[in-house]
């Protein structure tokens, strides 16, 4: 997945090409017939973040079990939110903040709302200004405020990818970012075969491979019960 090219002039400054509102990839989450605990998890996170709620879950199994083909239900199920995509490029896995790009360059329209210090510690990380190297926490404060003033008017969902393969800089401002989702209407979902340490004592839903004598069995789950009951993350 190329990184996205920030675009001026989508509604509400949001790049229309590389956001989703009524997201028409439902047609290729196949293969969840028997995947009924796994979809109601899904589910109920996109509920939760419709009502107001910030949720954050990292999808975690081997290569090959279904990580992508749920996120794709996911996104199906995010009517009426607004999605933003990113994925782990292994070979951009030493290219600082490439996979920050990719996710918030479609929402640099709400950039403008964020304090001068954290504005500026973005664009810097993102290529759009020169600068000595930004400070990170500067950098995790401003993904999250600009998650927030996204998710001002509609709801959104972040789906990364392959986050085993995020740049390091990347997964910690991430990582940063959906410690701190509460209130605002903002869904953060990883997916990864081995979650980095950045996205350590988050929510988890593990999943396994399927077999001919386990099928409809085959999948497990993991999610701290305070989750489940709607309190936060």
């Amino acid at each position: 997945m190329s990184a996205a090219q920030a675009q001026p002039g989508g509604r509400d400054g949001v790049a229309p090409d590389q956001m989703t509102a009524d997201s028409r990839r439902r047609g290729r989450a196949t293969g969840l017939t028997d995947r009924h605990g796994e979809r109601d998890v899904l589910d109920r996170l996109v509920e939760a973040v419709r009502a107001g709620e910030g949720r954050t879950l990292v999808v975690r199994g081997e290569a090959g079990v279904g990580k992508t083909v749920l996120l794709e239900y996911l996104a199906g199920q995010a009517r009426g939110c607004l999605v933003a995509r990113a994925a782990g490029v292994q070979s951009e896995m030493e290219l600082a903040f490439a996979g920050l790009h990719q996710l918030c360059a479609p929402l640099l329209g709400r950039a403008g709302r964020l304090p001068a210090p954290q504005r500026e510690a973005l664009r810097i990380a993102l290529g759009l200004a020169v600068g000595p190297p930004p400070d990170r926490f500067l950098v995790g404060l401003a993904v999250l405020g600009l998650l927030s003033e996204v998710a001002g008017d509609r709801p959104l969902l972040c789906v990364v990818d392959d986050e085993q393969w995020l740049d390091r800089a990347s997964a910690q401002a991430l990582g940063f970012a959906a410690r701190r989702l509460a209130a605002d209407p903002v869904g953060l979902v990883f997916a990864a075969r081995v979650p980095g340490p950045e996205l350590a004592g988050l929510p988890e839903l593990e999943v396994g491979g399927c077999g001919r004598r386990t099928r409809g069995r085959c999948w497990t789950r993991r999610w701290p019960r305070r989750w489940m009951s709607g309190s936060g993350t």
